[in-house]
């Protein structure tokens, strides 16, 4: 728990005070985010990030949780918190649409794992988010009917990134403390970063991804976007373990918080790649600079590492991603291509022309880039790198009517993101701070396969580097 003067955003355990005392039950915060719905979508822009939500179901489950605290026998400290699950995951009765316009043409009737477990939870499933369609972008931008662009809370005419946009966007506009994304180019990371909260990107199967549409079966994880450290470590603990219909998540070490608490960072050597580090803009390296001196301050030590061969990995990171999403899509662009944004066609048309002997060629450069980390590991306890470049992009008018396609910024956008889909290692990013133009900058903690703990641990003392939080220009107060 940290005090903090001026704003703070409310997070899991402001939701829990309310419940314990009485003061609010969470039947009274459903009708607030009901009502709060209503607004974002009559508001002008509207903000866009939850695109399909049901007042009926909202009030079952808020009705359920509200008298499991009156009886006293709640589920889990995720009991009544407001969350959502990006369109990717099948969640009950929503249409799984995926960010198209033709896809989830009927009502889902299964959930999906995670869905699944947050019910079993207690969480209140407040709708499902917008996402960037099929997940072949890092802005989030989605002109389609059904989508529209999601805003940026902290600045409206800026992206919120991709193509977890919309849960970036619903938890940093205070719509829910809790959000689920998934990741296999940065896509938890980069909105969470560019919207100014915390996300977390488990190691490849550490949280089961059944019943997300498999785009690509070897690049994205599952994880959490959250309004704090804390919240994403409680998130992380209850989705955290081995599921039967998922294969790749089986063998997994259990998880821990292990050490999460600890008073300072003494004894953990943080792997800095200085060449790799510098490759962003002046604002974003200056706040992570002294983002660094602060958990050097706590006693941890900076060693420098070299990531070797870092432009052949991401190569075949894109290979990789983009072969598999391809095979996946082969009907949906046979028989669905004119109904695809056209940035979704460009990208697909691209996935063509590489080859079963590039693909080959790049899972062995794979091999290679996890033998390398496993030699860094070794030596330090994580890497650490900025977020994300840049700052969120801003929105033109053409994006609102055709879309957006920017090779050089996606590119640009993925460039600290893409080892954590390629190599399967888990990543943090933390917001440290601020651009002189009001926009988030985060830093990003990554750590060897299954040690999310460190990374949880690290990320809670960096959250103590930024001394204020900014209030998002669009924020939605449930609990006053």
């Amino acid at each position: 728990d940290s005090v903090k003067n001026g704003f703070s955003f409310k997070g899991i355990k402001d939701y829990l005070e309310c419940y314990r005392s009485g003061k609010l039950t969470p039947t009274q915060v459903a009708k607030n985010i009901i009502a709060m719905l209503e607004d974002c979508d009559k508001s002008t822009p509207p903000l866009r990030a939850i695109v399909q939500w049901d007042q009926e179901q909202i009030m079952l489950m808020a009705e359920a949780s509200t008298t499991r605290y009156r009886n006293k026998c709640t589920l889990s400290c995720l009991d009544g918190i407001p969350v959502c699950l990006k369109e990717e995951f099948k969640v009950v009765p929503y249409h799984h649409r995926v960010g198209t316009v033709y896809l989830g043409t009927q009502p889902e009737t299964e959930d999906a794992t995670v869905a699944k477990k947050l019910r079993e939870a207690g969480a209140i499933i407040i709708g499902v988010s917008n996402m960037h369609e099929l997940g072949t972008g890092t802005t989030g931008c989605n002109p389609n009917r059904y989508h529209k662009i999601p805003r940026n809370p902290y600045n409206p005419n800026h992206f919120t990134g991709g193509s977890s946009s919309g849960s970036a966007a619903a938890v940093a506009a205070g719509l829910c403390p809790v959000a689920i994304g998934t990741d296999g180019g940065g896509s938890v990371r980069i909105p969470a970063s560019f919207c100014g909260v915390v996300g977390l990107k488990g190691t490849f199967g550490r949280i089961s991804c059944h019943g997300s549409l498999p785009l690509s079966y070897s690049t994205v994880s599952v994880g959490p976007i959250c309004t704090s450290v804390a919240d994403a470590a409680i998130v992380y603990s209850i989705l955290a373990e081995p599921d039967q219909l998922y294969p790749y998540g089986l063998k997994q070490p259990k998880a821990t918080l292990s050490d999460m608490c600890a008073p300072d960072l003494k004894g953990l050597k943080l792997g800095v790649d200085w060449t790799f580090f510098k490759a962003c803009d002046a604002e974003v390296l200056s706040a992570c600079e002294k983002a660094l001196k602060h958990l050097q301050s706590l006693g941890a030590s900076v060693v420098e590492v070299s990531l070797p061969e870092m432009e052949e990995a991401r190569v075949a990171h894109v290979i990789c991603i983009l072969s598999e999403m391809r095979d996946f899509l082969q009907p949906d662009f046979n028989k669905h291509f004119h109904e695809m944004n056209l940035e979704t066609r460009a990208s697909l048309a691209l996935a063509c022309q590489f080859t079963a002997l590039d693909y080959i060629k790049a899972n062995r450069q794979r091999t290679r880039s996890m033998r390398f980390l496993q030699e860094i590991f070794s030596t330090v306890n994580c890497i650490l790198t900025p977020a994300v470049p840049c700052t969120a992009p801003r929105i033109y008018e053409s994006d609102l009517l055709t879309g957006s396609s920017d090779m050089s910024f996606t590119v640009r956008s993925m460039r600290f993101m893409q080892l954590g889909n390629f190599t399967g290692i888990p990543g943090l990013v933390v917001p440290i701070g601020y651009s002189t133009a009001g926009l988030p900058i985060s830093l990003q903690v990554m750590a060897k396969w299954w040690d999310e703990a460190v990374l949880l641990r690290i990320g809670l003392k960096l959250e103590q580097f930024r001394d204020q939080t900014k209030k998002p220009s669009i924020y939605y107060d449930i609990l006053a």
